[in-house]
């Protein structure tokens, strides 16, 4: 990639410019990405790589959206709002999902690649999927339905 700020970094300096202006949702979304970094960070016992990051983000994403799950069927909106909210956030720090016809071209080109002809091959080829999306927020659900879906129609 062309020269880019660590993400760690770029969380640290956003952190600064959220407190200047006292916006109290992202200060605290940021500063909860930071210890959630740090946290993995002493896991690790070394620095992240923004891979690793990511995932941290991803998991931070993946967690807010079962709360909104959770709280919009508890008819707590407000709380619901406000996790969307963190989520819109986040989601400003992880790269873009791939759209509809870059995950079917991914999933087509790696049936092509496994010779996957059956839904038994259906890890290699979700595994060969993703190293085609690469750089990209995979929701890897929405992945594997996909997945099992095409190779079902194969088998």
């Amino acid at each position: 990639m062309h020269n880019h700020m660590a993400l760690i970094e770029r969380i640290q300096k956003d952190l600064t410019v959220a407190m200047m202006a006292k916006d109290e949702l992202r200060l605290s979304v940021l500063r909860m990405v930071k210890s959630a970094l740090k946290y993995k960070e002493i896991e690790k016992v070394r620095a992240l790589d923004d891979a690793e990051s990511m995932q941290v983000l991803q998991t931070l994403v993946k967690q807010r959206r079962e709360s909104v799950e959770q709280f919009t069927k508890g008819g707590r909106q407000d709380l619901a709002d406000k996790e969307t909210k963190e989520i819109a956030i986040l989601e400003t720090y992880l790269p873009a999902a791939p759209s509809d016809d870059d995950l079917n071209a991914a999933i087509e080109g790696a049936i092509a690649e496994t010779g996957a002809n059956s839904p038994k091959s259906m890890g290699a080829v979700i595994k060969a999927a993703r190293t085609r999306l690469e750089g990209k927020t995979v929701d890897g659900k929405v992945l594997s339905d996909r997945v099992k879906e095409r190779l079902s129609k194969l088998g």
